[in-house]
Parts: C-alpha cells; sequence; structure tokens
C-alpha cells in the first residue's frame, strides 16, 4: 500500500515541473518563544516558506529551522501540492461557499520520519478572507499507526484606522489510534504591516504567533508528562 502510494505521490510532486506558475511568493520567518514542554523551554525557529499558484492547482513548502537554548537544532519541512479538479477539467466548480475541489496532498519530513498524507481538499469563499481552506487527509505515519488528519488554513486581513494587519493560520486536528492520542495544533500569527509605512514593495510584517498544541505530536497528556503546550512567540517576517 505505501509503495503505490509513494508512486501516486511521486507522481503528482513531479507536475510543477510541467505547470505554468500563476504565482508565487517566498517568505522568511524568525520566531522567538517560551513555554514549550515537549521539546522546550526556550526555542528560536527561522522558517522558510514559498507559495505557488499554477496551472494545475497549488503548492506549499516549509522549512523550519528550530534551535533551543540549550544549543540543540533541528529540521522539518512539509510539502503539499494540491491538484484543482476545477483548473484539470477547465469547469467552474463553485457551488454555494465551495469555490473549488482538489486532490490534496503532503509530505512531512524529519530527522526521524517521513509522513505521506492524501486525501481531498476544499476552497471555500468566505467574505473579507483572502483564503479559507478544508483539507481532509489520510495519514500514512512511519513508526506509528495510520490515522486521519483534517487540517484548516485562513487569512483575514484588515484595518485599524490606517493600519493594516493580518490575521493568518491553521489548525491541524488528528484522530487517535491504538498507539497515539488524537491531537491538535492551532496557530495563529497576527502581524501589522510595517511596508506601507515605508512604500515598500515587498512585505515586512512583525507580530506575535499563538500556538496551542493539545497532545502534542499524539502523546497523551498526563501529570507525569505535559505535552499540552500553550506559548507565544514574537515574529518578524518578510515576503521577497
Amino acid at each position: 500500500m505505501k509503495t503505490r502510494l509513494s508512486l501516486l505521490l511521486l507522481g503528482c510532486f513531479s507536475m510543477p515541473l510541467n505547470a505554468d506558475v500563476l504565482w508565487q511568493d517566498f517568505s522568511v520567518s524568525y520566531l522567538n518563544g517560551s513555554n514549550y514542554r515537549v521539546d522546550g523551554p526556550d526555542k528560536q525557529v527561522i522558517t522558510f516558506e514559498h507559495v505557488a499558484g499554477t496551472s494545475w492547482g497549488d503548492s506549499f513548502f516549509f522549512l523550519d529551522h528550530l534551535r533551543t537554548d540549550h544549543g540543540n537544532s533541528e529540521n522539518y519541512s512539509e510539502w503539499s501540492p494540491r491538484i484543482s479538479f476545477g483548473k484539470l477539467s477547465e469547469k467552474t466548480l463553485q457551488y454555494g461557499v465551495i469555490k473549488d475541489v482538489l486532490f490534496t496532498s503532503t509530505l512531512e519530513m524529519s530527522s526521524q520520519r517521513t509522513n505521506y498524507l492524501y486525501g481531498v481538499a476544499t476552497d471555500l469563499a468566505i467574505p473579507g478572507f483572502n483564503y479559507v481552506n478544508l483539507n481532509f487527509y489520510r495519514r500514512n505515519n512511519d513508526g506509528v499507526a495510520d490515522n486521519w488528519q483534517l487540517t484548516t488554513t485562513w487569512a483575514l486581513p484588515f484595518t485599524l484606522g490606517k493600519q493594516q494587519f493580518l490575521f493568518d493560520g491553521f489548525m491541524d486536528w488528528s484522530s487517535a489510534t491504538e498507539d497515539q492520542s488524537a491531537s491538535m495544533n492551532m496557530t495563529s500569527q497576527l502581524k501589522w504591516a510595517l511596508h506601507p509605512l515605508f512604500n515598500w514593495k515587498s512585505k515586512l510584517y512583525v507580530g506575535v504567533e499563538y500556538v496551542y498544541w493539545q497532545n502534542k505530536y499524539g502523546l497523551a497528556d498526563r501529570p507525569q508528562f505535559r505535552t499540552d503546550e500553550s506559548n507565544i512567540n514574537l515574529l518578524i517576517k518578510g515576503h521577497f
């Protein structure tokens, strides 16, 4: 099963080589936060992100370089290409708030394991939001039992007076299995746009990132080992 899935995802991941890139964005973020329980307590993170819209769908990639105050470091990355059935069929699939239906996939990569996710997604048209996406995955996990995941992503711009802000983020919920607990990760960023103040074309934000984990990494929270986390990180993010 995992061999067939690997071939399917490999074919999906190779599609960008033949796709027309309609738009793309590259960004770098710096985060500094405390109160990490599982792999903390204090951490700095540099995140590289690339997102693109193509003639076949879209693609999102990020790489986190994490470093603790004890000198430990690690890298973690994900690649999430999605195939739009609307674009492939050249037909409008909009129905109510649904803008499009997509095949969605994610490749999670770390030094410890590699996980493959695949499923169905919908893009929603919600007034005021730049985007709201729902992704429903089957997780093929490395080292633990397979399970299910629901991922929601959003971006909401707003203004206060003449100042521009952006509230965006994601929420991952994963189901329980015999060897892991159900878990939820909600990560949101509240960012103040500095680039309009200086008439810069490249976007620059400062703000905070709030992260709430319940049963982080599928590890059950218990008095002997607390895995529920709630922390705020200072944030600087530039787009190029």
